[in-house]
């Protein structure tokens, strides 16, 4: 049999990977599964755009397209182009393909920074700059990475096999990422000691810590960074200042606290922090354009609208 070139090699196993992830999400909506850290997602409309925060992961789509926005930047990913986080960041992400003919069928696969650094190392791969990196960013699929994460989804059919092969598969789409030009982007922050580690050890405490008061300067001096140079590097990460990160996540939340949980909004409004509810319904208003009974309102609409899941 004639080799396949690497053009068709990538359409063979796009293809594969939407039919394990289509059998594998036999409903819309999200789906964890017996691979640690593996998840499949299955939408057959557009969505409407879905907060969250991103933990460091590798995003893949075998259908459709989809947008991750951070801040003012705004990231597409489709069968072409996968999208790595390298730091938990708040992301706004929004299925923009889907239909009930080709759904919108895509895997976050979760990066443990461990194995980066045992990698790495293996890979003896010189030291990356000491300026930090944004902590997200869009690379183009390449067949070999497409067909690692084939032989990850087939293992859902055999789960006996999953504990032993799932951590080498894995190891091995790690490696596939590193081998691209933006692997150093991702390497450096699992190294000890770059400013881009430091700025991921300040962004977990504020991801755990977010209803409490924020001193950046206590924050700078717990990951040893001046605060001009942690500053400089935080917004380098994450699109945006230490204070404007945690009024991020504290406004995602409350929004979540609300729509989910069906929290009056000074309750939301506490919960996450606030002193103030009028503060809140402020901030709130100039980060969704309305005041949070509105929104509110209006997500509600907006859902009971939605046609339900397959």
């Amino acid at each position: 049999m004639e080799a396949l070139n690497d053009p068709e090699r990538q359409q063979l196993a796009l293809a594969q990977l939407a039919q394990l992830i289509l059998r594998h999400t036999p409903s819309s909506g999200t789906h964890p599964t017996a691979v640690p850290s593996l998840s499949l997602m299955h939408a057959v409309h557009p969505s409407e755009p879905l907060e969250s925060v991103y933990k460091p992961s590798i995003c893949v789509v075998a259908q459709g397209a989809k947008t991750a926005s951070l801040a003012s930047e705004i990231y597409r990913y489709d069968p072409a182009h996968y999208l790595i986080t390298s730091v938990e960041l708040p992301i706004v992400g929004h299925i923009i393909e889907a239909s009930p003919e080709v759904p919108y069928l895509s895997l976050k696969l979760g990066v443990d920074l461990d194995v980066i650094v045992d990698i790495v190392k293996e890979m003896q791969r010189p030291e990356s700059g000491s300026q930090a990196a944004r902590g997200i960013t869009v690379n183009e699929t390449s067949s070999a990475l497409l067909e690692a994460l084939v032989r990850l989804l087939q293992l859902l059919d055999t789960p006996e096999d999953i504990p032993v092969l799932a951590p080498l598969i894995t190891r091995e789409i790690v490696y596939r990422v590193l081998q691209n030009g933006q692997g150093a982007l991702l390497s450096q922050f699992a190294m000890i000691g770059s400013h881009a580690h430091n700025i991921a050890q300040a962004v977990q405490v504020l991801n755990r810590e977010y209803d409490q008061p924020l001193s950046v300067e206590q924050l700078a001096k717990s990951v040893n960074m001046s605060v001009s140079a942690f500053h400089k590097h935080f917004k380098r990460v994450t699109a945006m200042s230490p204070l404007q990160y945690q009024k991020t996540v504290r406004l995602q939340e409350a929004r979540r606290l609300m729509l989910i949980e069906g929290l009056q909004a000074a309750d939301a409004a506490y919960s996450v922090g606030y002193e103030s509810p009028s503060q809140f319904s402020r901030e709130y208003a100039r980060m969704y354009g309305q005041p949070p009974m509105s929104d509110m309102q209006r997500l509600r609409e907006v859902m009971a609208a939605t046609p339900s899941a397959e």
